[in-house]
């Protein structure tokens, strides 16, 4: 009975919920309109990396930050996105960044390979978010871009 009862509650739930439709939704194959996303919260370019892969370079509230594609076959049709942001400072307590990876959730902090606190947040778009979704996501790394620079440059 409660199998039965189950599989009519989400028959019903998926009747009456908007489903996005594939035109509204957004995925990693398309640069632009994640750049222009990203324009919201501030300036960006779109460019290419060392692989011809997209690349989008912005700053939020001052904070430089990378926005690095990822399954891409010939620079297109990519299936992800890392953005990415580096502080590069003349002393940093690197056991510090285990406590920030504790403590928090969606970002990691790492040292890159030249001894600078780093943070990375990936975000797998295979298949498409809605607009909604993405926009929230942008926010997110906004808020941890602003948080993890308060904690590695108080």
């Amino acid at each position: 009975m409660r199998k039965l009862f189950l599989a009519m509650a989400f028959a019903v739930m998926a009747s009456v919920a908007p489903a996005a439709s594939a035109s509204e939704l957004i995925d990693a194959s398309d640069p632009a309109e994640i750049l222009n996303i990203a324009r919201g919260f501030g300036s960006a370019n779109l460019d290419k990396d060392g692989d011809g892969d997209p690349l989008i370079v912005g700053r939020i509230d001052g904070y430089r930050y990378a926005v690095y594609f990822y399954g891409c076959v010939n620079g297109e049709r990519c299936t992800s996105i890392a953005f990415y942001s580096v502080w590069i400072l003349e002393s940093f307590d690197s056991n510090r960044i285990n406590e920030w990876n504790r403590d928090r959730r969606y970002a990691r902090s790492y040292i890159d390979r030249d001894g600078d606190p780093a943070i990375q947040m990936d975000v797998n778009l295979d298949f498409g978010v809605s607009r909604l979704n993405f926009d929230d996501t942008f926010a997110l790394w906004s808020s941890v871009l602003k948080e993890f620079a308060s904690f590695v440059d108080p």
